[in-house]
């Protein structure tokens, strides 16, 4: 199994910059498939953005698209999520999560076996 954790999150401002980033530790990094999930209070856990094991595929949350760029360094065991334009409705606690397999479930939550705690991230309009 592998343990995340997230940081890099904190508040900033309408049109601001974050990168998050997830340490993983435990079995192998590049063996897992991994996506960012946000949960905005009272709100489901929704999808972010997802990457394949090498990074040769990426996906994103249409919300998110073109403003968020998902990417991972398996030589540091690392994933990222770089948000730029950030607007208020970004405002949640961000999550990384750890999967087996690519494919068209890659956005539901149910498809992945391990989480991180989570980074919260606010937006100040």
């Amino acid at each position: 199994q592998v343990q995340l954790v997230e940081s890099g999150g904190g508040l900033v401002q309408t049109g601001g910059s974050l990168r998050l980033s997830c340490a993983a530790s435990g079995r192998t990094f590049s063996s897992y498939v991994m996506g960012w999930f946000r949960q905005a209070p009272g709100k489901e856990r929704e999808f972010v953005a997802a990457i394949r094991w090498r990074g040769s595929s990426t996906y994103y949350a249409d919300s998110v698209k073109g403003r968020f760029t998902i990417s991972r360094d398996n030589a540091k065991n690392t994933l990222y999520l770089q948000m730029n334009s950030l607007k208020p409705e970004d405002t949640a606690v961000y999550y990384c999560a750890a999967a087996d397999t690519w494919g068209a479930q890659v956005t539901a939550v149910t498809h992945y076996n391990y989480w991180g705690k989570g980074t919260q991230v606010t937006v100040s309009s």
